[in-house]
């Protein structure tokens, strides 16, 4: 996205990255991890967990580490860390 204008702290801030971590084990395939990723990091993989579920997987390398998806999970089956 191209703006009018740059900001003052643009040279400032950092951008955090980081990497998330699926317990496949214990996810029941709801979803919302996938639908509320504000970068659409993840998506439903084809494989079955233990339960029957669809768990998902990572599509592309680009999690802000905003952590909305542990907020999300119902199962607590999903966490991201902060890459260094």
């Amino acid at each position: 996205m191209k703006y009018w204008r740059v900001p003052l702290d643009s040279g400032e801030i950092q951008i955090t990255r980081g990497r998330v971590h699926i317990i496949e084990e214990r996810c029941k395939g709801c979803g919302y991890c996938i639908e509320y990723c504000p970068r659409e990091v993840l998506e439903f993989s084809k494989k079955f967990n233990v339960k029957g579920y669809h768990p998902p997987q990572v599509k592309k390398e680009d999690c802000l580490n905003c952590h909305y998806c542990e907020l999300l999970c119902p199962e607590f089956a999903i966490y991201s860390e902060g890459e260094v």
